[in-house]
């Protein structure tokens, strides 16, 4: 694998407030953008806003703001909640940047300088989902309503549009996705889309008529109507935009090797995204990933429907960092899965609480108490090391796939042994007994262990790993650290400093659910 990683999620649209799902989506690329970083890859991590399309001017008319105020207010917002999660993100895009509209407006051209037939004018009229910005087929509306967002109503539009010939990369993307299995995983998302090429590609219009909240597509219609440029068509370029295209320094980072993504946007990344890059003659990623959702109590938060809780809320009741962990420890990377207070609560106590914090308060202690604060240097290779060093190979598979749940789950497994280690060696009592050779090996053990947890689980804790780091002595930051010190921590010789409670335990006026 090549050491350039780029990086990239799914744009956030400027219509509301920052929630759940896109925390989720943000802390997982997070997770994985610290992960190649520790494993020594030059990572460029992309973020950022799609701010263009009628659903911003209907949300700005409703705030009495014009498109640009709105967008300006909740890319603020997003910005505090990112910063405030640790999200370490290299770089923040807005599609209403001159930059990105100048990138769109050049690809366009491309298109039409290499496969001038793939964009054509038509007359077109079909029901339009506002929420999705984007025209549904029959077997996307249920009862009049678009499956994803039942409580909008679907318009009826008929106009001419500038059409993109999809239909014409049917075979090239059914190719794509069977030769080159890890374009689009996990499995199950790459199945649909295998299914959705049997039903057959239709064209697309990339196009509409009266959208001034929209970069001008860069030709007018026969007619000489200037239409806007379809959200979608302005959206998914961000990730090549964000390269400095068509500045040829963009080869430098593109093709990207990664794309994040909502498992509800597939269609536009695998079908649409690709086709797009093939018309201009332009590399495609190496990867998607589609996410699942995160549920509350079994049900999708919605705010249209009433479903939801305030992220703030969630982050204040334990803490960024306990959120981070709780929802890439509890919902599959590869599936969905269930936010409830109660399950936050009790993975606070028992692997946080109980399990991290509880064995390096006590590994710092013992070492305070028992061996003047300095670790002692390695010496016999322990039970516990031999376990750490099998830990390690499983977190490296796990999270070389993406599989972010099991990487954190195999660093805590490095927990309970170690926790486990104390009550076996019994430290305090080889103390009382002089056994100094054998204390000296089980606390300089327990603090090899304590180091290599700490660099296992900082994508998903940055803050309190740090925390843990520094006090056992160990220099500089944790984001700069390499995947050599996981298998050789360089604990022995440094003297620990004392550590606040990491996970305080919840108190009787703790925020309730």
């Amino acid at each position: 694998m090549s050491d350039r990683f780029y990086l990239t999620t799914a744009i956030d649209y400027s219509n509301g407030e920052p929630h759940i799902g896109h925390a989720f989506e943000k802390i997982g690329a997070d997770c994985i953008a610290r992960y190649h970083r520790l494993r020594g890859d030059r990572v460029h991590f992309l973020i950022g806003m799609d701010e263009h399309g009628k659903k911003v001017a209907q949300e700005a008319a409703a705030r009495g703001l014009t498109p640009q105020e709105l967008v300006d207010q909740i890319a603020a917002q997003f910005r505090d909640a990112w910063r405030t999660l640790a999200v370490s993100y290299d770089q923040f895009i807005r599609t209403t940047q001159p930059e990105h509209t100048a990138g769109v407006n050049a690809l366009i051209q491309r298109i039409f300088a290499t496969r001038p037939d793939d964009l054509y004018e038509q007359a077109y009229q079909g029901w339009y989902c506002v929420g999705c910005e984007q025209f549904k087929r029959d077997s996307e509306i249920q009862n009049g309503r678009c499956l994803i967002h039942p409580t909008r109503e679907l318009e009826w539009s008929k106009e001419r549009n500038w059409f993109f010939r999809l239909s014409g990369y049917q075979e090239f993307i059914r190719r794509r996705l069977e030769e080159h299995p890890r374009f689009l995983e996990p499995q199950a998302r790459r199945n649909e889309i295998l299914a959705l090429l049997d039903q057959g590609l239709e064209d697309i219009s990339v196009t509409r008529a009266g959208l001034t909240w929209a970069i001008p597509f860069p030709r007018p219609l026969s007619t000489g109507e200037q239409q806007g440029t379809w959200v979608w068509f302005d959206a998914l370029p961000n990730y090549l935009t964000a390269t400095g295209f068509p500045d040829p320094a963009y080869t430098q980072r593109w093709p990207a090797q990664l794309h994040i993504i909502g498992k509800d946007i597939t269609r536009l990344h695998c079908v649409i995204w690709p086709a797009m890059l093939q018309a201009a003659q332009l590399p495609l990623p190496e990867s998607v990933w589609a996410h699942g959702f995160v549920n509350f109590s079994g049900k999708r938060f919605s705010k249209s429907a009433g479903v939801r809780i305030e992220l703030a809320h969630a982050i204040q009741r334990h803490g960024p960092d306990a959120l981070r962990y709780f929802l890439l420890r509890e919902v599959p990377w590869d599936g969905d899965g269930d936010f409830t207070w109660e399950r936050f609560d009790a993975r606070y106590e028992a692997d946080l609480a109980n399990g991290y914090g509880n064995l390096t308060s006590r590994v710092l202690a013992m070492t305070a108490r028992y061996l003047s604060g300095v670790v002692p240097e390695a010496g016999e290779v322990t039970s516990l090391d031999r376990e750490g060093e099998a830990v390690i190979a499983e977190y490296r598979q796990a999270m070389d796939r993406h599989l972010l749940h099991e990487g954190a789950r195999h660093a805590w497994r490095l927990v309970a042994r170690a926790n486990g280690f104390v009550e076996e060696t019994a430290p305090w009592n080889l103390a009382k007994q002089g056994q100094t050779d054998a204390l000296r090996s089980t606390l300089g053990a327990l603090a090899r262990a304590v180091a290599r947890i700490s660099l296992l689980a900082t994508p998903f804790m940055p803050g309190k790993t740090q925390l843990v780091w520094t006090a056992l002595g160990l220099p500089g930051g944790l984001q700069e650290a390499g995947w050599h010190l996981l298998e050789a921590p360089p604990v022995g010789g440094r003297t620990v400093q004392k550590l606040v409670p990491l996970f305080p335990k919840a108190t009787s006026d703790a925020v309730s659910a």
